[in-house]
């Protein structure tokens, strides 16, 4: 079921990925309207020291890198990419035989050189015939300065005390280094407004931290103000590592890893795009999301309360134009299955055949709190898990019988083996069985077995997705909050 979900994501996926590749080969989409038209490629190498062997052009698309193009250099280091038409932009990689490599910009200015030695590649840099790369290297070559100034301070504030003399001083020769680095950022962005260094470096660039308010609101503001420095009609940043990176961050470090949370920090984000009609940011985004949430692959409680959410909202006939119909409508029906048992949400009233064939209820039990475990007998985590909650419902039945009931819930296998499971584990709950699976269709979600669901005394969810040994806890946080 895991592999079938992913399966299904990266189809909507992989076709971007190659369409990619092959344009990386020489079949360019075409540029924004708003540049002037790129020209073809045509630029040149020369490296001192590096001898004669095969360069290789790497690009990027978000984490991903891949071939481009290759070519020989001669004897004298100097090698040449040449073609009929452009190169797609972004950033590169150029491989040298060696493995060394270094950085580069391709923008619709594809006809320039760079020079270099083998030895230091990025400090004897030189570059001609491209302001793109000029800055890139001058920055470089700034950042490095910066952070060999910055190092040293970071270390000695480590070692002092927050309210010491000493500590206010180091912090101010530290925010002094980093106010002058956004300023003279700033200068370069105003001095080259319409370069692709301007857009890439301000898409990088970190919010500054507003110290004047309480820690909440600043992380608040942080997290609202992440994106500000993103061109989201520049479809170029794609090919940078840029885009992904501040991704990761966003969802892993400041979005608390909530399903409420992460739903409203993706569609924050979604909401700074011009348009989701063919914007590869929304394709990338909503994929993003859904695989990283992909229910089995995280360990955040009620991931598929997000899967839902980007299926139903996203992954839809009109929106996800990269897909076809019939993965549109796969994705669909897993998600409408998985949207009948989330957190929150009232737990579907089951009723099965016990083993005596009477039919047995969910709501029938009376406990404040159920267990909703569902297994298969076969299954090894099964096996394992199962030994662990009869102790503990030994235990319930001994120190507060009344607080805690279960429902177990036998899944694909047969009435022999289920009866003859039931006498070897000692389950002495309400045990059901419905070999048809009418009477759980479309109820409580399972991703893997065992599964484990917990019923308040409102009979709504208030956890899934558990090992038996959360559940007391769970219980606990449940009742401190009443």
């Amino acid at each position: 079921m895991k592999n079938w979900i992913s399966y299904l994501l990266l189809l909507f996926i992989v076709g971007g990925f190659w369409q990619c590749n092959a344009a990386g080969a020489g079949n360019e989409p075409t540029d924004s309207t708003e540049r002037p038209p790129a020209e073809n490629g045509n630029f040149t190498f020369q490296v001192e020291g590096m001898g004669a062997g095969t360069v290789r052009l790497v690009g990027i698309l978000n984490d991903q890198q891949f071939l481009v193009d290759e070519r020989s250099s001669d004897a004298n280091g100097q090698v040449q990419f040449q073609k009929d038409e452009p190169y797609r932009q972004g950033i590169y990689f150029a491989l040298l035989p060696n493995n060394a490599n270094f950085q580069f910009m391709i923008t619709e200015d594809q006809t320039f050189t760079m020079s270099t030695t083998i030895n230091d590649l990025v400090g004897q840099m030189k570059v001609e015939g491209s302001l793109d790369n000029a800055l890139f290297y001058d920055n470089i070559r700034y950042e490095n300065a910066y952070q060999q100034q910055l190092a040293p301070l970071n270390e000695q504030r480590n070692t002092l005390d927050e309210n010491s003399a000493a500590y206010q001083q180091v912090e101010a020769s530290r925010e002094a280094l980093i106010e002058k680095r956004r300023t003279d950022l700033q200068e370069i962005f105003d001095a080259h407004p319409n370069s692709f260094f301007t857009t890439f470096k301000k898409a990088g660039q970190n919010p500054v931290l507003r110290k004047e308010l309480p820690n909440d609101a600043q992380v608040t503001a942080y997290r609202m103000e992440f994106w500000d420095g993103v061109d989201f009609s520049d479809d170029r940043l794609m090919n940078t590592p840029v885009i992904y990176n501040k991704m990761k961050r966003y969802f892993e470090e400041l979005t608390p890893q909530q399903p409420d949370s992460i739903i409203l920090s993706v569609e924050r984000l979604l909401e700074r795009l011009p348009s989701f009609d063919q914007s590869e940011y929304y394709k990338y985004i909503v994929n993003w999301v859904a695989l990283k949430y992909e229910p089995t692959k995280t360990t955040l409680m009620d991931s598929e309360a997000v899967f839902v959410h980007m299926v139903q909202n996203h992954f839809t006939y009109d929106r996800a134009f990269w897909s076809d119909s019939t993965n549109t409508y796969a994705l669909q029906m897993r998600a409408e299955e998985m949207a009948n048992s989330l957190i929150g949400q009232a737990g579907p009233n089951v009723k099965a055949p016990d083993e005596n064939g009477n039919i047995q209820a969910i709501y029938d039990l009376e406990a404040p709190y159920i267990v909703v475990y569902m297994y298969n007998p076969d299954c090894e985590h099964c096996q394992e898990q199962t030994p662990v909650l009869v102790n503990l419902y030994r235990q319930w039945q001994q120190q507060n019988p009344a607080l805690v009931d279960v429902y177990a819930i036998a899944l694909d296998t047969e009435a022999d083996i289920w009866k003859d499971y039931m006498r070897k584990t000692g389950m002495q709950w309400t045990n059901v069985f419905d070999p048809s699976n009418r009477s759980i269709y479309k109820t409580y979600y399972v991703n893997v077995t065992p599964e484990i669901y917990v019923l308040g005394p409102e009979r709504k969810i208030i956890a899934k997705n558990l090992n038996v040994d959360q559940i007391e806890e769970v219980i606990r946080r449940d009742q401190a909050k009443r």
